[in-house]
């Protein structure tokens, strides 16, 4: 299991988001240009003192992210508002990759059309989305459930 963040905008929900991965013992890949820059000082402050316990490899683009991923026999399912398919319904895999669009504008088309699979948060009408560190939480953990994949 891992978890891709394409293009982050906010530090701090990098930050948060390692540090839940440095917890569960989960890869990320953070898909660049980052709307901030790396070293920032709410990343680190989010992150705390997380960063040497989370696995994370940076990937100067899409293209870069996609050259390491499809040597591999893993599925991309993206989460997203535009979905159907509720992710506490969706059958996760023990090698699925978790991708995560930045806050501002999601993911592009051709990222979208990449995706083996499209899932989504529920919520209630009218409500545009929910924080990325938060969806992040909770897609990771209905996966690690779901996939017998918590640490012990």
């Amino acid at each position: 299991m891992r978890v891709a963040l394409y293009q982050p905008d906010i530090a701090g929900n990098l930050g948060t988001i390692l540090r839940t991965c440095a917890c569960f013992n989960v890869a990320v890949d953070i898909i660049e240009p980052c709307g901030f820059p790396f070293s920032d000082r709410s990343l680190k402050r989010a992150g705390m003192d997380y960063f040497d316990h989370v696995d994370f490899t940076r990937h100067a683009d899409w293209n870069a992210f996609l050259a390491k991923v499809d040597s591999q026999s893993a599925r991309i399912v993206l989460l997203t508002s535009k979905a159907e398919q509720a992710y506490h319904r969706f059958d996760f895999h023990p090698d699925d990759i978790l991708l995560f669009g930045s806050e501002s504008a999601g993911v592009p088309s051709n990222v979208r059309d990449r995706a083996d699979d499209r899932i989504t948060i529920k919520m209630k009408n009218g409500m545009r989305s929910l924080n990325l560190a938060v969806s992040a939480g909770m897609a990771l953990g209905e996966a690690l459930r779901q996939t017998g994949q918590f640490s012990q």
